[in-house]
């Protein structure tokens, strides 16, 4: 196997657990990265399903189940890049009155997308946590999906044009809605979910899971023709994540490397997806890798 040195045009974020990465206080023989700006970090992910745009790129993790299930040239590393708990990311305007799980069917409910990985979280919480029928509410989204073959599920609105969607729930328009990364700060806006704090817990401590964002792909032929590079670029991620000395102590990993690291959270965002229409079938978590990178952290 060739040992040539690669550059690899690169599409991932700015974090602690990547500093030491960007800086080249981790680098390698084998590879280089070039890092191509991409803010938010989200629109990295269409490009990369649709037209491998990145050698390695993030990619949220409810895209990727997504291409797996129509065969997208590309394959996860199990390295969690962003995860939250995601109890407090569903909000409802305190001034039109108190809205709790057991008010949403029969409700608008506002997401960026369907196939939004922190509404499929969140969403698949409320069914399987709260009771709630996510079938008895009405979906109001405001993009596609990154995985041009899939359609939204019957019943799934999309918004007016030109329509945002914190605006769309200040006015009424909406009674609740999922936000992700960019949750907005305003006073009247407060959680469905009333204590999210400590439920995140007690389900993180029943689950065994953190909800994953994003993780790690690469092109299914890099990986096919470089594994060395593939396994190198997990060796890099691990040596950047111990860098910035994370987890700290007592403190949950909300980045676990490793398949048996993330084992637990991709079972679960598995079963979500599927309970959703997201994906045709329930996946088993060794199928989402290939034999490369299945093999990482083991």
């Amino acid at each position: 196997m060739s040992a040539d040195k690669v550059t690899l045009r690169t599409a991932f974020d700015d974090y602690p657990h990547t500093r030491a990465i960007k800086t080249g206080e981790v680098a390698s023989d084998l590879l280089t990265f070039d890092f191509v700006p991409t803010k938010p970090m989200n629109r990295a992910f269409k490009p990369m399903v649709r037209e491998q745009a990145f050698d390695v790129s993030e990619c949220a993790i409810v895209t990727y189940l997504q291409a797996r299930a129509y065969n997208k040239p590309i394959v996860m590393l199990p390295c969690a890049m962003l995860s939250r708990f995601q109890h407090h990311t569903m909000l409802y305007n305190s001034e039109r009155g108190v809205i709790t799980p057991a008010d949403l069917p029969g409700r608008r409910l506002g997401m960026r997308a369907y196939t939004q990985t922190t509404g499929a979280w969140l969403r698949g919480i409320l069914a399987n946590e709260y009771g709630v029928d996510l079938n008895q509410s009405h979906w109001v989204t405001f993009e596609d999906a990154h995985v041009a073959e899939y359609s939204d599920p019957p019943g799934v609105e999309r918004a007016p044009e030109g329509k945002n969607i914190t605006q769309m729930l200040l006015d009424g328009e909406l009674d609740a809605a999922i936000f992700g990364g960019d949750m907005p700060n305003d006073p009247r806006l407060k959680s469905v979910i009333p204590h999210p704090e400590v439920d995140a817990m007690a389900w993180y401590r029943k689950t065994g899971a953190v909800p994953i964002n994003h993780v790690i792909t690469v092109t299914e032929k890099l990986s096919k023709t470089r594994p060395d590079v593939v396994r190198e670029i997990f060796r890099m991620l691990v040596a950047s994540k111990q860098a910035a000395g994370l987890p700290k102590p007592g403190e949950v990993d909300m980045q676990p490397f490793g398949f048996k690291a993330c084992y637990p959270s991709l079972a679960l965002i598995i079963d979500y997806a599927f309970q959703q229409q997201l994906i045709p079938r329930r996946f088993s978590v060794e199928e989402l890798f290939d034999d490369t990178t299945r093999a990482l952290g083991a």
